[in-house]
């Protein structure tokens, strides 16, 4: 389904992520490990192509997603949501309208200019917010919210592109612990219910064994670990952590 093959970027004379390669055969909810400037972020901004690879290549159901180039590109970016810590909301729009913006991809320049959307989409809209719980909130504006509360709109505005992937940039770095369960809850019950890959970036080891069928742990750039939370020993997350 989705094979990352000896993925690389660098900046200059430093390597973030060093050749990278994983297969993911079926839908799964994977969460990242390592420390700070392990290449966590820029792996997942690449698999979007918000970044582009120096080397390596990414391969989606027999798809080449590294050489796509324009409207092809924004449309892997509609099958593969990224959601990130800070939520990219816009503050002063109401929550609705935030996740409405889940499908400017695919809307014309003059719809988007005026801000119309189809009633179908409004209602689709209501609905994911009503899986996340947090309908009831879709006339107030996104500031008016909580960080938890505003992640999970950011979850429904990716819901709204209908992805085969979704990708979360340590989505709970910046939230209580009460609200991290919620959003990684949410995550979960996406993957299981939709049958969708989740791919996570997680900053604790027992958020990744917790939720994860799969963990992969980066250092240095580099993958060191890629197994199931069971084999997450102390001695492997020394090796990610290098403690």
């Amino acid at each position: 389904m989705l094979r990352i093959d000896a993925l690389t970027k660098r900046f200059g004379d430093k390597t973030a992520v060093d050749a990278a390669t994983i297969s993911v055969e079926r839908p799964a909810m994977i969460g990242i490990i390592g420390r700070s400037g392990a290449g966590k972020s820029t792996l997942l901004r690449m698999l979007n192509r918000l970044s582009d690879a120096t080397e390596g290549s990414i391969t989606f159901e027999d798809e080449n997603i590294t050489a796509l180039r324009g409207a092809a590109k924004r449309d892997w970016q509609s099958r593969c949501a990224m959601i990130v810590q800070q939520f990219n909301l816009v503050p002063r729009v109401d929550v609705v309208s935030n996740v409405l913006h889940g499908t400017l991809n695919k809307r014309s320049t003059f719809t988007t200019m005026f801000n119309l959307y189809p009633q179908a989409d409004i209602h689709k809209a209501i609905e994911i917010l009503n899986r996340l719980s947090i309908a009831e909130q879709a006339p107030k504006r996104a500031e008016a919210l909580s960080g938890g509360q505003q992640q999970r709109v950011a979850i429904a505005r990716a819901l709204m592109q209908d992805p085969k992937i979704i990708l979360a940039d340590e989505p709970i770095a910046s939230l209580d612990p009460m609200n991290a369960q919620v959003v990684m809850d949410a995550l979960r019950t996406i993957h299981e219910e939709d049958g969708r890959t989740v791919i996570a970036n997680l900053h604790t080891l027992d958020t990744a064994r917790r939720y994860c069928d799969r963990v992969i742990g980066m250092r240095d750039g580099r993958i060191v670990f890629d197994g199931t939370p069971e084999q997450l020993t102390t001695s492997a997350a020394r090796d990610i952590y290098g403690a």
